[in-house]
């Protein structure tokens, strides 16, 4: 690496090591000496103040730093608020880079100087994302009759975003080595296969050819769909790292009063804008992945009608064909309240493990569906929070228990949905997911047409052996009891057990400890030897007490 870049590398790694060693001391080892609350009591402090020295570091970076933080912001499902709402600004406040060097890529990749590629290029940037920028230009007039538009959108990379790209990969994929040591985090994720998986939608990112092929892919995907538009590409004034894009400006998705200033009722704009994205996850399985709302715009037509604009297509996500069907069991799943269903497809998509046993699971995400299915994001402000946090220990108790993976390209949709959610209760307050997912659901159910019924006669086969067998199982069964050999399994009892037992064995530890060390205080004096020995002695239980498994 350059000085530069070795300075770089050194930096992400420095914040990343403190970072963990801080979540390190207050979630393991403060716990393990029965010390959760003091740990929990400072968490949001401590959360805010990562968030800011990440959103300093990024800003001053910029390269895939900013991204990852683009990313944490937008995990509102996930992630606490504290992190999110610090890390939300990384969405538009990113630094623009000089003209001047801005000027020196664009000539050099176009072959030309900027006065003769176009007609005129403002050197103000429109936008500046973590990558590049982008500016308004205006096509020669030979070249504007042959594409059929003039006014353009210039998209030119940063100066050297390669080495960074490079650098800042090479430190990320060190940070997940460093996770993937950890056991609490490794049998919960693949950090170095995110990382992977990051790494390669950052590489199509940089390609603006990629980019530009992507966005005539989408543009196909929606042909002759009114509810969708797609900018055109000037491929005559795009290469690798410059990209030509027709002017499609209009309302930014999130600006409500500028939707209703041009009669557009904001609320009807949000199921329309979440019925697109059903549509490419479900539909063709080709997605547009970063929907945030400097991404789309309103756009108003003549006759009174509006349609949604989306722009920039670096990041595109394809769904498998059988991850396809497992989401569109999953939809059809949480529009019937189906907790068992919802296992089912969990399974088809590959995020559970065949060797997970989900009954538990089953039970808690019927519990769920009972107590708040249904309810819109404006009726769930009004439930007890002491509600919300006992679910979340009982979800985090049993999920805790299972195998469970993130399947290639899952990430994205996560990422796709979580921003799609956003962006439709910022249009309306009271959106309602379930209105939504529901009448999507009936039509993946008549879309699946002979596949549904041939689904429907494999379930009435799978039940028919179950009756068969039944017989055979209830004696069994009875059997056992009558020998005394029944045992009834129950993992949230046997975990909450396994707790009890090694927070007892710790307290053991955690008391001989202070005796052995005590002990060899008092007898420093009189008898050194001893002394010294037993207050050796006292490091075994210590470590035990501090380092002992949980469970």
């Amino acid at each position: 690496m350059a000085r530069a870049d070795r300075a770089r590398y050194r930096r992400i790694l420095r914040f990343a090591a403190r970072q963990l060693a801080i979540q390190w001391w207050f979630e393991m080892a403060l716990p393990r000496l029965g010390l959760a609350r003091l740990a929990a009591r400072g968490r949001a402090h401590r959360l805010t103040r990562f968030a800011r020295g990440f959103r300093s570091m990024a800003v001053e970076l910029r390269g895939l730093m900013i991204k990852v933080g683009q990313f944490m912001s937008s995990r509102l499902d996930v992630l606490p608020p504290e992190l999110t709402s610090e890390l939300s600004g990384l969405q538009d406040a990113v630094p623009p880079e000089p003209f001047d060097a801005v000027r020196a890529v664009a000539e050099a990749e176009l072959g030309v100087p900027l006065e003769q590629a176009f007609t005129s290029f403002a050197a103000d940037p429109v936008a500046a994302a973590s990558l590049g920028q982008a500016h308004r230009a205006r096509l020669a007039p030979e070249l504007a009759a042959d594409a059929g538009f003039s006014d353009v959108i210039v998209k030119v990379q940063r100066p050297g975003i390669d080495d960074v790209v490079a650098t800042d990969l090479a430190a990320l994929r060190r940070v997940a080595r460093w996770l993937s040591r950890v056991r609490l985090i490794s049998q919960r994720v693949d950090a170095p296969a995110l990382v992977e998986e990051f790494a390669g939608v950052c590489r199509d990112e940089i390609d603006y050819l990629h980019e530009a092929a992507s966005c005539e892919r989408f543009a196909a995907a929606f042909d002759g769909d009114d509810r969708v538009a797609v900018p055109r590409v000037a491929w005559e004034r795009s290469t690798r790292r410059v990209l030509t894009l027709e002017d499609v400006s209009a309302i930014k998705i999130s600006d409500a009063e500028a939707i209703r200033a041009a009669g557009i009722d904001p609320a009807g704009v949000a199921p329309v804008f979440a019925a697109v994205m059903f549509d490419q996850v479900f539909g063709s399985g080709f997605f547009h992945a970063d929907p945030h709302p400097g991404n789309i715009f309103v756009t108003p037509r003549s006759d009174g009608s509006w349609c949604l604009t989306f722009i920039d297509f670096g990041m595109m996500g394809e769904v498998p064909q059988s991850m396809r069907r497992g989401l569109r069991h999953l939809v059809i799943a949480m529009g019937s309240r189906d907790g068992a269903g919802l296992v089912t497809a969990a399974r088809e998509i590959g995020v559970l493990l065949p060797s997970a046993d989900t009954n538990e699971l089953e039970r808690a995400l019927t519990a769920l569906f009972d107590r708040f299915g249904g309810k819109g994001f404006a009726e769930l402000r009004d439930v007890d929070p002491r509600e919300y946090r006992e679910f979340a220990d009982e979800f985090g108790d049993v999920v805790r228990t299972l195998p469970v993976q993130l399947p290639e390209n899952f990430l994205l949709v996560i990422r796709a949905a979580s921003l799609t959610s956003g962006v439709a209760m910022s249009l309306d307050p009271t959106f309602n997911v379930w209105d939504s997912v529901e009448p999507y659901a009936e039509k993946l159910l008549r879309d699946e047409g002979s596949g549904f019924v041939r689904d429907l006669g494999r379930e009435a086969l799978e039940n028919a052996k179950i009756a068969w067998r039944l017989p055979k199982r209830v004696d069994a069964v009875l059997e056992k009891a009558e020998r005394g050999s029944l045992a009834v399994s129950s993992p949230q009892v046997e975990t909450r057990l396994s707790r009890l037992e090694a927070a007892l064995r710790r307290t053991i530890s955690a008391v001989m400890f202070a005796g052995l060390a005590v002990a060899g205080a008092i007898l420093y004096a009189p008898v050194e030897a001893l002394g010294v020995t037993l207050m050796a002695a006292s490091v075994l239980p210590l470590l035990h007490a501090l380092f002992a498994p949980r469970r």
